[in-house]
C-alpha cells in the first residue's frame, strides 16, 4: 500500500489543470541540463527489463533500477472483479501457470479471472527458476515499486475496447497513488495506447497528463492526433528521419512538439539508426544494450 493520502476520484485534479498546461517540460526535458543527454534519447525499460526478468513484474521493475534506467513501461488491463493489474497479453497462459492451476477455464483471459484467482498464479517460471514465484501485480503495487525507485512510468491501455471505462478507472488509480501531482504531471508519467479513442479519452478527462498514441499516422493526421496526444510512438522499422522530423514540427496539446518513442529495439546497431534519425526515446527489454549503444 503506498503512503500517500487517497483521493476518491479524478476530478480533485481537474481544478489544477490550468497550472500544468503551460510551460509543462517534455518528459526528455530532464536532460536538457546535462548537455551530452541532451543528444541521446531517453530509454524505456519495456514491460521493466524484460530481457533479464519476467515481464510486467516487480521484479523486471528492479532490475531496471539495478541498470539505472529512469524509465518504465508497463500494460495495464482488469479483472473480471474490477481490479487493475499489470499484464501484457489478454490471456493469461504465455506468462504464467494458468493452465496447470485451472485447467479447466481456456481460454484464461485476464478479464475472466477474479484478482485473487490471478494472484495465485506464477509468473516468474516460464522466463526462468530464479524467478519461481513472481506474481502478476495490481497495478497499486506495480506504482509503489516505480515510486519506491523513484523511477518514472510509461503505462500502457492495453485492449482498452476490452475494458469499458478503463481510462477513467487507470486515472483514478494514479490518483490515489500520488502519480496526478504537479512533480509526476510534470515529467514522470505517460499513457498511451494503441486505440486514438482511449488516448483521446484519457486527455479529455485529465487534459493535464501526457498521452502517447502507438502506431504510425500519416503525416496528413498528425494535426488531428496533436489535439489530444503528446507523443507518436511508433514500431522501429517505420522510423525514418524525415517522419521524424514531421512528427516533431507539429505542436501537441500542450503546445510543444509531438515526440517520437520508438519500440521494441533491442540490438545497438538498430538502436543508433533510430537515434540518428532523432528520436526522442527509445523502448527496449533489454535498456542497458540501447543506452549504451547511444550515449543515453
Amino acid at each position: 500500500m503506498s503512503n500517500r493520502p487517497r483521493t476518491t476520484a479524478v476530478s480533485v485534479l481537474l481544478g489544477m489543470t490550468a497550472m500544468f498546461l503551460a510551460g509543462t517540460p517534455s518528459i526528455a526535458a530532464a536532460s536538457e541540463q546535462d548537455p551530452e543527454a541532451a543528444d541521446s534519447p531517453l530509454v524505456v525499460a519495456h514491460r521493466g527489463a524484460s530481457g533479464y526478468a519476467p515481464e510486467n513484474t516487480l521484479a523486471a521493475v528492479d532490475k531496471a533500477a539495478e541498470l539505472g534506467i529512469e524509465w518504465v513501461e508497463n500494460d495495464v488491463q482488469r479483472t473480471r472483479d474490477g481490479e487493475l493489474v499489470v499484464m501484457h497479453d489478454t490471456t493469461l497462459d504465455r506468462t504464467t501457470d494458468v493452465e496447470r492451476v485451472y485447467p479447466d477455464r481456456a481460454p484464461w483471459r485476464v478479464s475472466d479471472f477474479t484478482a485473487e484467482e490471478i494472484a495465485r498464479l506464477d509468473a516468474g517460471s516460464w522466463f526462468d527458476e530464479e524467478f519461481a514465484g513472481a506474481r502478476v501485480p495490481t497495478l497499486e503495487k506495480y506504482l509503489d515499486r516505480v515510486g519506491a525507485h523513484d523511477q518514472n512510468l510509461l503505462l500502457e491501455l492495453k485492449s482498452p475496447q476490452d475494458y469499458p471505462g478503463i481510462e477513467g478507472e487507470t486515472l483514478k488509480e494514479l490518483s490515489n497513488e500520488g502519480w496526478l501531482d504537479r512533480e509526476h504531471l510534470r515529467d514522470r508519467l505517460v499513457v498511451q495506447s494503441f486505440e486514438a479513442d482511449s488516448v483521446r479519452t484519457v486527455h479529455d478527462l485529465e487534459p493535464a497528463v501526457r498521452t502517447g498514441f502507438l502506431g504510425t499516422p500519416g503525416t496528413d493526421e498528425l494535426a488531428s492526433y496533436a489535439e489530444f496526444a503528446d507523443q507518436i510512438n511508433p514500431r522501429h522499422t517505420d522510423v525514418t528521419k524525415d517522419y521524424v522530423d514531421a512528427v516533431q514540427a507539429v505542436p501537441g496539446p500542450h503546445g510543444e512538439p509531438l515526440e517520437v518513442h520508438t519500440w521494441t529495439v533491442d540490438d545497438a546497431t538498430e538502436a543508433r539508426r533510430v537515434a540518428e534519425a532523432g528520436v526522442n526515446g527509445i523502448i527496449s527489454n533489454v535498456p542497458d544494450v540501447v543506452r549504451d549503444a547511444t550515449g543515453g
